[in-house]
This record gives C-alpha cells, structure tokens and sequence, in this order.
C-alpha cells in the first residue's frame, strides 16, 4: 500500500473509534475499556479481547458527567465517563480504570457507581514506590487482581505463555512506534502533524498485531524516502494528550514539523518495553517500574529536575528549534512541574510556549495567534 493509503487507514480509524469498536463486536469479540495511564493492555489482549484505549473525546460536550463530577476535573476523565453515561460506549464488555492521578483515583468509584449495572469496572492503583521490592510486589498483586477480573469477563484462564506472548506482539509495536516517530522527523515533508497524530493515534483503538502490522508496511514506505530538506521549523511536544486535527493544523498553517514528543498519550505510552522471559506478571510490573521521565510518577530523585532535563535533550538531540507544551486544564501534576521544566528549558537556552488546552475548547483563536508568533521567533 501506498504511504497515503496506509495514512488514509489509519486517520479513517482515530476519527471514528467507534466504528472499530462496533466493526470487534460484530467480529464476536469482547472489547475492555482502558482509562489512562500505563494499565497492563497485555492482559487484556493475552485474554483474547480487544484493549479500547479511552483517552476522552474532541467531539463531545460535558452533560450527564456533570453530575458525579466536580468542575475541576480534566476533561478526559469526565468525558470518559460522558461517553459510558451517553451509550457511546455500551458495546464494552469491561472497563480498566488506573487512578495514578489525584482525578482518576475518585472518578474510578464515580464510574464505578455509574456503571454499576451496566459492565464490571477493574480497579487498577499503582504503587507510588514502583521500583523498591514492595512496590513491585504491590504491583504484581494489582495486575494479578486485573488478570482474575479479567478472567471472569472472558470465561476463561488467561495462561503465562500467553501473556508472554502478548508481551512480544506488545514489545513488537512499541518498537514500530519509535521508529516511526524517528521516521516522521526525517520526513515531516509527507508525515504532517494531523498525520503523525492520527497514526499514533490510531494504536489505542486497534488490536496491536494488526496495527504493527500496517505501521511496519508504512515504515517501510517511509525508509524507501531521501530524508527530506525541511524548510520550515521543528518543535517537540509536551503534555498529556494534543490530538485534535484543528489545534495541529496550526502548525501546518505555519510550516511547523513535529521532530519528536513528550505526551502521555503518544510516545511516554511506547518508551519502554517489558522483559519476555520469566514470570509474566511480574515482567509487566517491572516494565512499570522501569518508566521513567514522566510527571505523573514519583521521582526519588525529583530535587535534581531530571525529567526537565530529560525534555531539553529531547528538544536537542531531535533537532527541534523549540517545544510546545500542551497544559491539560485543571491537570495539578503539569500545573506544579512547569515552573522546573521551564527553569531546563531556559538554562538550555531552548524557546518554549504554554498552551492551556482542554478537549471542550472548540475555538482557537488565542492558540493560532500564540503558534504563529512562536513560529516567528524559532524561525529567525
């Protein structure tokens, strides 16, 4: 297939998840919902379903959420609940709920209130300690108490050789994932910042075998390009989620590439892979511990701003000429970190914008206004 072929898919996919999630079901599978953040999608798919990433909506309004939810509540928590309460997602068998963040650990038992005779809702905490041996047998007996609840949606024992498995096919994607971010930037010409969007995208709503599967035949594609001659000017991307078609055609707007990303929902998602031999579950939790560089995790370390530094060399090594942070509205982690991300980027000397984005904005005026000057000043 053809690199606009393939790009077609995967768009068509990450604008209309829920087209897939009915296209699974008439397949005969089960489909589980997976909230935010690092929940153990292997398990899901070692069990013979579907993972269905949740990571709220750009097309939906806030009603019916309103009333479990308290008004500070990032917007893809209770558009996540919106959509369980409107029926958009009723053809779910199962939803993961993770509470890694101070909003996510109450709206679990908002959802689990809401959804209480409509479909089985799986607790997930992970350890705040994740790497000393308490915390990884903590988060061995979480993923133990998914893989059980997992089960009883299924019908069946979910075996370790078929975790292991899973880990592979995961490992496999993750890995595809990276080379195609790197492939973006040496051809952000024909990998535009919609286009590297919805491929990434497009990962949350598709059975990861099948999405390796394309994205390999898109690398492939790409590797057969001369690396392209950018005219125009490079940022990385920072923040939780920054997927919505019209905010990203800003940057195209102003001949603006994307060279790489810090976003919880593109590439901190596919950074680190799990170890494929030995105990499963416990390959998973070390995975987890292993994740690092992200602020939504505690860093024992944090007086000494190494994720900030970690973003400035990021912004370096991939040849960008500044970042653009997305600040997710009423996000407490990103509001407190900012001021030491800033602190690196300024002693690097690397420009960098703040954008208070939120999925209910429908106008983006201020945003074009902000991406054009920011434009201006990283092209001189």
């Amino acid at each position: 297939m053809s690199i606009e072929t393939l790009v077609q898919e995967f768009s068509r996919i990450a604008a209309n998840p829920k087209a897939q999630l009915e296209e699974y079901k008439k397949q005969g599978k089960k489909c589980i919902g997976v909230m935010p953040y690092y929940a153990p999608e292997e398990l899901v798919d070692a069990a013979g379903m579907v993972p269905f990433g949740m990571w709220g909506s750009n097309d939906k309004t806030i009603s019916r959420a309103k009333e479990y939810c308290a008004t500070f509540y990032c917007t893809i928590a209770q558009l996540d609940l919106e959509m369980l309460l409107d029926g958009t997602m009723d053809l779910l068998d199962g939803v993961i709920t993770p509470t890694i963040c101070d909003t996510l650990r109450p709206m679990s038992q908002n959802i689990r209130v809401a959804m209480s005779e409509k479909l089985p809702c799986i607790f997930l905490a992970h350890p705040q300690y994740r790497r000393p041996a308490f915390g990884l047998k903590f988060c061995v007996d979480q993923y133990t108490n998914v893989r059980t609840e997992l089960e009883k949606i299924a019908g069946a024992p979910i075996a370790d050789e078929a975790i292991l498995n899973s880990i592979k096919v995961y490992n496999k994607s993750r890995a595809a994932r990276r080379e195609f971010t790197r492939l973006a930037n040496e051809h952000c010409d024909v990998i535009t910042p919609t286009k590297r969007s919805a491929v990434l995208k497009a990962a949350w709503f598709m059975p990861k075998a099948e999405y390796t599967e394309k994205l390999q035949q898109l690398n492939g594609e790409l590797k057969a390009l001369s690396v392209c001659d950018w005219k125009g000017a490079k940022v990385v991307t920072s923040g939780i989620v920054c997927d919505n078609p019209k905010l990203l055609e800003i940057f195209e707007e102003n001949n603006i590439a994307i060279a790489a990303d810090d976003v919880a929902h593109e590439s901190r998602a596919f950074r680190v892979d799990a170890p494929e031999t030995g105990d499963p579950i416990q390959a998973l939790a070390q995975q987890f511990a292993d994740q690092d560089y992200d602020v939504l995790l505690y860093d024992e370390q944090s007086s000494e701003n190494r994720r900030g530094e970690f973003v400035a060399n990021l912004v370096r090594e991939s040849g960008a000429q500044g970042l653009v942070l997305f600040m997710q509205q009423f996000c407490d982690p990103e509001e407190m970190e900012y001021p030491y991300l800033k602190k690196a980027l300024d002693n690097a000397g690397i420009p960098h914008i703040k954008l208070g984005v939120d999925q209910q904005m429908r106008d983006f005026g201020q945003a074009r206004t902000a991406i054009q000057a920011f434009a201006d000043v990283i092209s001189l």
